[in-house]
């Protein structure tokens, strides 16, 4: 192995690596570090890439693992890599290529000896392996423990601290990638973990300061979308050599090269979806959300979720609270229009919902956008493409426009944002309409698709709850708007037909038999009932609350008045159809005194002068219909496999072995 070589299959004879995973100890004063750190590559930016290094070097690892004990030379390279970093920030103002390179090298290697550590063995385990002195036996605790939390602080330092320039964000990349590697070790356990040495490190000590400057660093990653800079644009000026891709190194250095690859190909061109994406943004997120979902140690409480919970707004001028340490300022402005722009991926998602959710500052802003379409319809265009998203996805968008239906204001302004032209709605050609009516349509074919499909209960609950929200706010509802809600409640009047006869049927069949006991039918129609009682209330909601307002509402339900015959004598119907009787009975009876044969204009025209005509009195007043998003007891029983899953799954995370995962069963769609 020498610097003309770029192939990744001849890493395992490496004498670099070799010696690094051998029987022998290395000092970290020792030349070699300069030696083994002096390699370049193209940095892996998908899973498949990084399976191909890690099968390559996967017998290096297993040596390493078997011999470090007695050599410790994985404590000495980590000490090699805090030694360098210490001036890492004057480098990068420096411009001190050479400095950065070889300190990233050093940080990618930890990080690949890290997965496979901590895969193969136990975080107490993993501590004995942090360290290697020449002293007596079982005096380990102590040392080894300064040294992992050293490590994890420096890590820290150097995402908050290093400015983010070219030469710098291969080695910000690599030391967020590094955290979530130290975190990995929920992966390889079937429980939640709750007693975690790496967890305290984060949550206490030295890595404790830093906090609020660590959660407000990675928002900020992820704000910024920064993309990856070409390759080579940390070390020097690149050159090739017959196989083999070089760089014109000083000549000391380059004789130390133990490899020169890039992967994927030499001067191969990245996959168009990786050109449009951000490796740091994607990887801060990620670890963000890993931080948030940590579990509460007994005396303290997650302080990255307290930071989350927190954070203010940079025109905030009023005081922090005492009781938060944790608290910050970011520009909400910039946040919202990441937030708009970034909801395809289920990370940027369950960020939102983590926001509108836990942070009231957060929430307050957002409600008083003027722009609010910006944001939702990216959360509809979620559930409209239901087939194409996994169930958690769908989940997060759904709570999301939950949570905002519960806010009046909310609930009246988007019938005043008017869309024109909403291409990736299919099944009508929509030229103008409310976002508050297409609101309503994606959230009726989400029902209508759970009907068919998925038949979630949870589903449809999160849906009615957010039509029920919104229903007395309805305005100037779009025709189409208007005849899917009740063509939904056709829907649902078919289906209840169809299991009160499937359960006649089988009641009479069942007679005198002593066969098999009955399908629970009468569980099946009480489920039923409810959604159907769900959406007489949202009709019955918008009737009595605002029918000047939409007379297309009033037009569809005269239309198909026929339906509702059969719930008016029904004992679980009879009280909320008194009011939709009234108004059908009435307007039936102004349109008879007009004449047969009326023009769909002149029917619109009555239904408009018949709403001031009515007599409000009449109408029985019902609980205003308002329904909360209440937080699961145990919500990291469903969040914490949730972001693991979407750190398994990230096109530039670290390539997981699926048969060492066993925390990972979540659906990834």
């Amino acid at each position: 192995m020498g610097a003309n070589s770029s192939s990744i299959s001849e890493l395992p004879e490496n004498e670099y690596l070799k010696k690094l995973s051998g029987a022998e100890p290395i000092s970290e004063n020792d030349p070699f570090w300069n030696q083994l750190l002096s390699f370049s590559f193209t940095t892996p930016t998908n899973s498949a890439d990084l399976k191909l290094l890690e099968e390559a070097t996967i017998s290096v690892c297993k040596s390493l693992v078997e011999k470090n004990p007695r050599t410790g030379n994985l404590g000495s390279l980590i000490k090699v890599f805090l030694s360098r970093t210490k001036e890492l920030k004057i480098s990068a103002e420096c411009q001190n290529h050479l400095f950065i390179w070889q300190a990233h090298n050093a940080l990618f290697i930890i990080c690949c000896l890290l997965k496979v550590f901590i895969s193969r063995m136990s975080e107490e385990e993993l501590q004995i392996h942090f360290t290697y002195e020449e002293k007596s036996p079982g005096s380990y605790g102590t040392e080894c423990e300064d040294l992992i939390e050293e490590l994890l602080c420096c890590l820290i330092q150097l995402i908050v601290e290093i400015p983010l320039l070219d030469i710098t964000y291969s080695i910000s990349l690599e030391a967020v990638t590094t955290l979530i590697v130290f975190l990995s070790c929920q992966l390889f356990h079937k429980e939640i973990l709750r007693e975690s040495i790496i967890h305290k490190y984060l949550m206490h000590g030295r890595c404790l300061p830093y906090t609020s400057r660590l959660v407000k660093t990675l928002l900020y990653n992820f704000i910024r979308q920064e993309r990856s800079p070409p390759p080579g644009t940390h070390v020097f000026q690149q050159q090739t050599d017959g196989g083999g891709l070089l760089y014109g190194i000083a000549s000391g250095v380059a004789t130390g090269l133990w490899t020169v690859f890039t992967l994927g190909g030499v001067g191969s061109k990245p996959a168009p979806q990786l050109e449009q994406c951000s490796p740091l943004a994607n990887q801060s997120l990620l670890l963000l959300l890993v931080l948030a979902n940590l579990t509460d140690s007994p005396d303290t409480p997650n302080p990255y979720r307290q930071a989350i919970m927190s954070f203010k707004n940079t025109q905030d001028n009023t005081a922090f609270s005492s009781s938060n340490p944790h608290a910050f300022q970011i520009n909400f402005n910039s946040l919202y229009t990441a937030l708009c722009e970034q909801q395809k991926s289920d990370q940027a998602t369950l960020l939102l919902y983590m926001l509108l959710h836990q942070n009231g500052n957060v929430r307050t802003y957002v409600l008083a956008r003027t722009d609010i379409e910006n944001l939702v319809l990216p959360i509809l265009e979620i559930l409209y493409h239901v087939e194409e998203r996994n169930s958690h996805h769908v989940y997060m968008a759904l709570i999301i426009l939950l949570i905002l239906t519960e806010d009046d204001g909310f609930n009246r302004s988007i019938h005043e944002v008017i869309l024109k032209n909403i291409t990736w709605y299919a099944e009508r050609v929509l030229t103008e309409i409310s976002l508050g009516s297409l609101l309503i349509l994606v959230v009726i074919r989400t029902i209508q698709y759970n009907m068919t499909r998925t038949r979630d209960k949870y589903l449809h609950t999160n849906c009615l709850a957010a039509l029920a929200n919104m229903s007395a706010q309805f305005r100037s509802l779009h025709q189409y708007a208007a005849q899917r809600i009740i063509s939904l409640f056709s829907l649902l009047s078919k289906k209840h037909n169809k299991v009160l006869e499937q359960a006649t049927q089988s009641l009479r069949g069942s007679l005198g038999s002593n066969e098999s006991p009955l399908p629970d039918y009468a569980q099946d129609l009480n489920v039923i009932e409810e959604v159907i009682r769900m959406m007489l209330e949202i009709i019955n909601s918008c009737l009595t609350n605002s029918l000047h307002h939409n007379p297309n509402l009033v037009y569809a339900l005269l239309y198909k008045r026929d339906l509702f015959e059969q719930f008016r004598t029904h004992p679980s119907f009879q009280d909320i159809m008194q009011n939709i009787d009234l108004v059908i009975s009435f307007f039936s009876s102004r349109l008879e005194q007009a004449g047969a044969e009326l023009s769909v204009e002149r029917v619109l025209e009555i239904i408009k002068q018949g709403a001031v005509a009515l007599p409000k009195d009449r109408l029985r007043k019902f609980p205003e219909l308002k329904f909360k998003y209440v937080e699961e007891e145990q919500p990291e029983e469903f969040f914490i496999p949730y972001v693991w899953s979407l750190v398994y799954n990230s096109a530039v995370a670290l390539y997981w072995n699926p048969h060492d995962i066993q925390l990972f069963t979540m659906d990834s769609g």
